[in-house]
């Protein structure tokens, strides 16, 4: 993980509550990374996500994010990446929650483009993988991104995605920040009971984006139905990642 961001650990100012106590369990690196957010009904989330957290909204609604990207230094603390298991394409779904005044992300899927990383996710910490034939290729600044779920319910995303080159961090109090800037997931463990994993990174380099999906059934698989609105779109060409171990909530 030679490339790996380590100086990461001391950028804490942005953060909005301290980072855990514990040490840290793993590293990643996002790279190419599309957030393609939607407004959607909150009766609709609300009966797709469990009771035991509460929704997050911005100004009253609810949002629903398709965030295609892929990853390197994909591994567990001290040890070294390794090019066949480290490094592959990922695509989620995702809303906003929050439990005990921390704002926190739930995942609706995440496709990958290695299986391995699908069952252990799976195995570990319970959240909603699925293996996915995908395909990322940059061509100067552009990147085109392909996935199709390879079991059911079938899903499927096609885009070519482009950024205007100007990383700037999001702004407290606005929608973007809103979106972006959330250090921690919620799901339910395979006893249902409810946790906590938290993350941390640097404020996000947010640019303007510019994307043409062609196919996208992401939301749909999931039981999601989105307006017939163009996405509010951010690119972010890198994030560097530690993640926690999850921790129970009561």
């Amino acid at each position: 993980m030679s490339d790996f961001n380590d100086g990461i650990l001391t950028d804490t100012g942005h953060r909005p509550w301290p980072m855990p106590d514990g040490p840290w369990v793993m590293t990643q690196t996002w790279h190419d990374l599309l957030f393609a957010h939607w407004p959607v009904a909150v009766d609709h989330l609300r009966a797709l996500v469990p009771a035991r957290f509460e929704l997050d909204l911005f100004e009253g609604r609810a949002w629903l994010a398709v965030v295609p990207f892929h990853m390197s230094n994909v591994g567990p603390r001290l040890v070294p990446a390794l090019p066949w298991l480290s490094a592959f394409p990922e695509l989620n779904v995702r809303t906003y929650v929050r439990v005990g005044g921390k704002p926190g992300v739930f995942f609706f899927s995440l496709d990958a483009g290695n299986p391995l990383a699908v069952g252990a996710a799976r195995t570990l910490l319970n959240l909603p993988y699925y293996s996915a034939e995908m395909k990322v290729e940059t061509r100067d600044r552009r990147v085109e991104y392909a996935s199709r779920r390879l079991s059911t319910p079938a899903a499927e995303f096609q885009a070519s995605y482009d950024h205007d080159g100007a990383p700037r961090p999001p702004v407290a109090g606005t929608l973007e920040h809103f979106l972006t800037e959330r250090y921690c997931l919620y799901a339910v463990d395979h006893g249902s009971r409810p946790y906590r994993l938290e993350i941390h990174h640097p404020r996000w380099p947010l640019e303007a984006a510019d994307a043409r999906i062609t196919a996208n059934t992401m939301a749909a698989a999931a039981g999601i139905p989105l307006p017939d609105v163009p996405p509010i779109l951010h690119f972010s060409k890198r994030q560097d990642v530690v993640c926690w171990a999850p921790e129970r909530i009561g």
